[in-house]
């Protein structure tokens, strides 16, 4: 598959504006789409990637999710008036219509399916579609939320249709619930649909019973609808991330999608009026990365909402850089989940656990009577909540984004004679001066004339140093000695004062002990044996019973502990080790270096033995930003390795917030029972 990002955008799906006065209306403009093209534009980004023309949906594309009563009635609106269309607008909810919204309809799902077939025919890797109208609230029979036809659901049904794939993720992350979608796959298993909100007890658009934690899906489908309510706002990076590392990607690992959709809205982003949320833009540099390894990178990102014409072309760029593999930015403010968002995550977790392996462990709800239904305000009482929101919103500030630079060189390698470099990677070697020679001679080596393992350990001091300076984002080195190179890596952090390094290593190898007493390493390590690092904070065990052979127990390890301290702990480079004989097979060990280099600006130098020589080409692969093969469907793990797991997880969550899973007991009086779901029109 080419390494391309497609960008499909048309400047005709702009030629639509409210009409008439409309308050809710109002912000839907076509400066959204305008602006994020633009900066994408003066970014340099929209250069690099791959135009892909836009064309208009066909009737029998848009009749895959729409019915042909609905469409023929959207069919008359250019031919109406002024009055017409206002009448045509009052059936449904929260929308308007135009003369030309018709047509940039059939555009805005035209462009979405022009992107999916560029991804599946290997065109390119992934891409971006700028799209207007926006689509994840329309219905069957009714346009709604400002969406007249919904173009991600049309997409994957597009994409089960001609391209014969079995399982589509759709990942919505739009600050709105969408309901169109949700209604569309609620009883389909081969769509798994996921969708946090603003919620807040059902107070917030468009009030739905069906947007709550525990609508999962009926029949067949249960299980394949994730609601994730944010029932305060405010919701900040940490959140974000909580639900990604202990929701979303356990779940959507052991589904292995085909293919992944975002519902890229940006009203999610700090600013926006509609979600007054506090989550920076760059943050979606991190939630795109943490999705281009699922479906061997087959990622499609849609335009839906965002109405701060400042934080939404920010995201933009952000999604956009991610996509076409620049390395993303350090992130910022990860201080833990708020107790709302705990509460949600706990909630979540708790009813899918009948329907996901990975989610067996999750923790019982605190009381029988848990629920996000709506509460009613008086009418003071709305009042006031909306005047505080109104300020809270008025205060935001944020800075912008910090340039993301690219190295140079993408991946360097320190290789011995005779072992190939792969294609698409620098060769490196470097020859430091006497002094420093003779200290890693004394400190290392002892009496040995080992010039060789000399000339590999000089070459890796330096290697470390060009990433410190950003003029190489990774690296890999074949060494004799594993235990040895990587003590002598943290030893050179040390010495050159490198904020934080956090080592993961795979297998038994012997690790260094320096740094992980004040924090300067984080040791993360997947042992075959019980370790005298348990009751240490910054030396983490992580001992599964079968090694790392198990696939399903290392991966719920890797997204459920090994992200979060990753995340949390924020290091300046990243050691990934694999010391010989773990176990581990090439596709798990290619999806934990893709993971972890959303970390450290992408500073990332794996160790691997000589021996390993076979395990190169993946591994460098990995590091050129090529997403990993899909695992397959997974099983679930080891009983005794979720115990073992989940005690780690119980133990550290004191020092570590993005452990936590599970909130405080809810308040009296803040929770009613549920009531029957609410029947709604399709």
């Amino acid at each position: 598959m080419k390494m391309g990002t497609a960008l499909l955008y048309d400047d005709e799906m702009t030629k639509y504006k409210l009409l008439w006065t409309d308050p809710v209306c109002k912000i839907e403009v076509p400066e959204r789409l305008t602006v994020s093209h633009e900066a994408l534009l003066k970014a340099g980004l929209a250069d690099r990637c791959i135009s892909v023309p836009v064309r208009e949906a066909t009737d029998a594309d848009i009749l895959l999710v729409h019915s042909e009563e609905y469409l023929e009635a959207v069919k008359k609106t250019p031919y109406m008036t002024l009055e017409d269309l206002m009448e045509f607008t009052l059936q449904y909810g929260d929308v308007y219509f135009h003369p030309n919204i018709y047509h940039c309809a059939k555009l805005a799902a035209g462009a979405t399916l022009q992107l999916v077939d560029s991804v599946m025919t290997g065109k390119v890797r992934n891409g971006m579609a700028l799209v207007r109208p926006p689509g994840h609230h329309s219905m069957r029979s009714a346009a709604n939320g400002f969406c007249v036809f919904n173009n991600v659901a049309i997409a994957a049904r597009y994409a089960k249709q001609k391209y014969g794939i079995k399982r589509v993720l759709i990942v919505d992350w739009d600050v709105h619930h969408g309901q169109g979608v949700q209604y569309c796959f609620e009883d389909d298993p081969s769509v798994l649909y996921f969708s946090w909100h603003r919620y807040e007890h059902q107070k917030f658009w468009p009030h739905l019973r069906d947007s709550d934690y525990d609508c999962v899906g009926k029949e067949k489908g249960a299980g394949f609808n994730v609601n994730v309510p944010w029932n305060k706002v405010g919701m900040k990076n940490s959140d974000y991330l909580s639900v990604f590392c202990h929701v979303l990607l356990p779940i959507a690992y052991e589904f292995s999608p085909d293919l992944v959709l975002v519902c890229a809205g940006f009203d999610s982003a700090i600013g926006d009026p509609e979600g007054k949320m506090c989550a920076s833009p760059d943050v979606f540099a991190h939630l795109t990365h943490l999705l281009m390894n699922l479906a061997g990178g087959k990622l499609c990102a849609v335009l839906e909402g965002g109405y701060n014409l400042t934080s939404l072309h920010q995201s933009v760029c952000q999604t956009v850089q991610t996509l076409l593999g620049d390395p993303a930015p350090r992130p910022a403010n990860l201080d833990g989940p708020c107790a709302s968002a705990l509460e949600s995550l706990h909630c979540v977790r708790s009813a899918h656990r009948p329907y996901w392996s990975c989610l067996k462990h999750a923790a019982d709800l605190l009381t029988s009577d848990v629920s996000t239904k709506g509460i009613e305000l008086t009418a003071g009482g709305q009042e006031k909540q909306k005047a505080e929101e109104e300020r809270s919103a008025e205060s935001e500030e944020w800075s912008e984004p910090l340039k993301r630079a690219a190295p140079p060189v993408r991946t360097a390698l320190v290789l011995p004679d005779g072992v190939v470099c792969p294609e698409g990677c620098t060769r490196f070697s470097s020859s430091a001066d006497p002094s420093k020679v003779n200290k890693l001679r004394e400190t290392f080596l002892k009496d040995s004339d080992d010039s060789d393992a000399l000339t590999t350990l000089s070459s890796l001091t330096a290697l470390v140093q060009k990433m410190e300076q950003n003029e190489i984002c990774n690296g890999l080195a074949l060494v004799r000695d594993v235990s040895m190179a990587m003590m002598c890596v943290v030893q050179h952090a040390e010495a050159a004062h490198l904020d934080r390094v956090l080592i993961v290593c795979v297998g038994d190898a012997a690790v260094p002990s320096q740094g992980t007493d004040d924090g300067t390493t984080l040791l993360v390590q997947f042992s075959s044996e019980e370790s005298e690092g348990q009751k240490r904070r910054f030396h983490i065990p992580l001992c599964l019973k079968k090694g790392c052979s198990d696939v399903s127990g290392f991966t719920q390890a890797v997204l459920g502990l090994v992200l979060p301290l990753g995340y949390e702990y924020d290091p300046s480079l990243v050691l990934l080790v694999r010391s010989p004989g773990s176990g581990l097979c090439d596709g798990a060990w290619q999806q934990l270096t893709g993971l972890l280099q959303g970390l450290a600006q992408g500073h990332t130098l794996v160790l691997m033995q000589e021996g390993e020589k076979e395990c190169v080409g993946p591994t460098a692969s990995s590091l050129l930003g090529v997403a990993a093969a899909s695992l397959g469907r997974l099983g679930a793990p080891l009983q005794e390795d979720v115990e073992a797991l989940e005690g780690l997880r119980s133990r550290l969550q004191a020092d570590w917030k993005l452990l936590q899973t599970t909130g405080p007991a809810p308040e009296p009086g803040m929770k009613t029972e549920a009531d029957p779901a609410e029947a709604h029109q399709k």
